[in-house]
């Protein structure tokens, strides 16, 4: 007997094909029944199984929503699944992906949480990329909470404790009731208004409210709010509830809070530690300061003693002619008392050749001591000239020596410069 027929299916097309008729006849699905086998897995992702009497069907809670959960899911918890309906291809086996997770009965609110929470991850408002790092240097704080509520004190408390010097600007709203929304929306572009004055600018904005049951956290999922916050243009943190409560505003904000208290420790580091950067910073200045002072006094007086003072020999010299001059002059008066008439005249012509030699010799030393004063570096420095050598003190001499960017000193009159080439043009 032959086979039908019929078309012959890859294994891995008709699990797609029967995934795509499941999506087009089912999807979205939502599912009760109790949990069996639950597993969170290291990457976050959780897997267990419904059943009921009747049967049962795998699930998968991917990390992105098991992250949400305002509950911890345990074998034999009766629960509702909300989600969409596939087929594991790999297994062949029939899966719901799971896309919320309540405790059952928990009611209507839920489910709008859960279409509100598809409606703007599906509009980009949850995206990982648009989410801004916090500032690391805070010039203002915007708090936007109700004036009543136990946040704002915890808020402030932390904020003055960490970071007194940061002025916190305080809108009001209502975080509560049917007003709440359009409260919240009103004290937000209030505040995104001030985040561009100079008298009162706002750096980072602080949504909070403390914990609540789900009715009382509702103002938070409002979409028109959750708009609101996708416009905030300086990041915003969100500290609403406790550490387990979820709201819509979480997931839009850049930043979320598990409480009010740790939104406002989020929002500028402490003072002592900025003090101690800036300790530290001084501290390494200083030193760096006086072994540079102390590198540039030991090259000064090494160029000190490299460079000679030629005015102290000429003043050396002029001493001893003058001396030789009263040798001369005593010897000649000497002489001439004891001589004649005749060895007078003599005496004289003597006296004026001694002169005459003297005012000579006189002149070739004014001619030298000026010749040798010219050479002395300091009255060269004193015209407006500069003795430039390199770090280790040798001269510098020629353009073809020196390259672009170069770090040189330059001895002056009356004092020493560190300068640094821009450009060489050599001839």
């Amino acid at each position: 007997m032959g086979l039908s027929p019929t078309r012959l299916w890859p294994v891995g097309a008709l699990c797609k094909a029967i995934g795509a008729s499941l999506e087009a006849r089912f999807n979205p699905v939502r599912v009760g029944g109790e949990i069996s086998g639950f597993v969170r897995a290291a990457s976050g992702h959780c897997y267990f199984t419904l059943k009921d009497g009747a049967g049962q069907l795998r699930c998968a809670a991917f990390k992105r929503v098991a992250g949400t959960l305002d509950f911890s899911p345990r074998d034999g918890d009766q629960v509702e699944a909300y989600g969409r309906l596939g087929v594991y291809e790999q297994r062949g086996e029939l899966q719901l992906v799971v896309e919320g997770l309540r405790r059952a009965g928990q009611g209507v609110l839920f489910e709008r949480f859960m279409q509100i929470k598809a409606r703007l991850e599906a509009q980009g408002l949850f995206d990982v990329q648009r989410k801004r790092a916090l500032p690391r240097v805070v010039r203002g704080i915007g708090v936007v909470t109700s004036l009543g509520a136990a946040a704002l004190h915890d808020v402030l408390s932390a904020l003055q404790r960490r970071v007194p010097h940061i002025p916190v600007t305080l809108v009001p709203a209502a975080v509560q009731g049917e007003a709440a929304p359009q409260a919240l929306i009103a004290a937000l572009q209030k505040i995104y208004h001030l985040g561009g004055t100079v008298d009162a600018p706002v750096d980072l904005i602080l949504l909070v409210r403390g914990g609540g049951s789900m009715e009382d956290l509702w103002a938070f999922n409002d979409e028109a709010l959750a708009q609101v916050i996708a416009q905030s243009p300086v990041p915003l943190i969100s500290g609403v509830g406790h550490e387990t409560d979820f709201t819509i505003a979480d997931f839009v904000a850049d930043v979320r809070a598990p409480t009010p208290t740790a939104a406002a420790e989020l929002a500028a580091q402490e003072t002592q530690l900025w003090r101690a950067a800036v300790d530290a910073a001084a501290e390494r200045l200083h030193a760096v300061s006086l072994r540079v002072v102390d590198r540039n006094s030991q090259h000064l007086d090494s160029l000190q003693a490299r460079i000679a003072r030629p005015s102290a020999g000429v003043g050396a010299m002029r001493q001893r002619l003058r001396d030789a001059e009263h040798r001369a002059a005593f010897a000649a008066t000497q002489g001439l008392s004891r001589r004649t008439v005749a060895l007078a005249r003599a005496g004289e012509v003597l006296q004026r050749s001694a002169v005459a030699s003297r005012q000579a010799r006189a002149a070739r030393l004014d001619a030298a001591a000026l010749r040798l004063s010219l050479l002395d570096p300091a009255l060269v420095l004193a015209r407006g000239y500069a003795w430039l050598t390199d770090l280790d003190g040798r001269g510098v001499g020629s353009a073809h020596k020196v390259q672009p960017g170069q770090e040189l000193r330059a001895q002056l009159r009356d004092g020493r410069l560190s300068i640094q080439t821009i450009g060489v043009e050599a001839k």
